[in-house]
């Protein structure tokens, strides 16, 4: 294993070439993996128009997007990282509405958003058709291991010191949450770009042989 250090720019560069490189003809589901520290939103944000360019109909969506009920969130408290770590994203909604339909023989037609949960109660999102070869981009914490049908996953990683650095104290109380899923997914492990990202100005790629 090496790491090679690239610009910003240079890694939204290589991820949207290895998202291009899928059949024209076939959906992809990208996600961008990481703690809010980590600003996966930005990434995601970055890979629209180098994959419009690319002449791929590209959908930004958000793990935030398909969050499950406050009632059901909150059960534990609001600042229960357990329930942060397995209770708060709708798997079952998010794979049935988002990613399922965009898998080989599938409708094509999806929801971006299935919950508001500022205003805890469904998001009236529209259905939308994407074209064969389009892409959905997504970003979120703790998207791995949980069985969602992703064809490219992008992990950004944060030494524990960066990632309590970062998190703002109002959050602190999740770091318990992303310690246990380092032990218990290894995201490291499964994604297939690892990003190291304690310096958001100088990203490092993880090269494994």
């Amino acid at each position: 294993m090496r790491v090679r250090a690239v610009t910003p720019q240079r890694l939204v560069g290589e991820i949207a070439g290895r998202v291009l490189e899928f059949p024209r003809h076939a959906w992809v589901r990208v996600a961008v993996d990481g703690a809010e520290a980590a600003d996966p939103a930005a990434l995601a944000d970055a890979l629209v128009e180098p994959l419009k360019l690319g002449g791929r109909a590209v959908l930004r969506a958000s793990a935030s997007g398909f969050l499950r009920p406050a009632s059901l969130r909150f059960e534990h408290g609001r600042t229960d990282p357990d329930a942060f770590y397995q209770d708060w994203l709708d798997v079952k909604g998010i794979t049935r509405e988002l990613l399922e339909p965009l898998s080989p023989g599938g409708t094509g037609r999806v929801l971006p958003s299935l919950w508001d949960a500022g205003a805890d109660r469904a998001s009236r999102a529209s259905y939308v058709d994407i074209p064969e070869g389009g892409v959905v981009v997504l970003d979120g914490p703790l998207l791995l291991g949980q069985g969602l049908p992703l064809d490219l996953v992008v992990h950004l990683w944060l030494s524990e010191g960066a990632l309590a650095r970062r998190t703002p104290r109002e959050r602190q109380w999740t770091l318990g949450a992303f310690a246990r899923y380092e032990n218990e997914v290894d995201p490291a492990l499964l994604a297939d770009v690892v990003v190291r990202a304690d310096d958001p100005r100088h990203p490092a790629v993880v090269e494994r042989g």
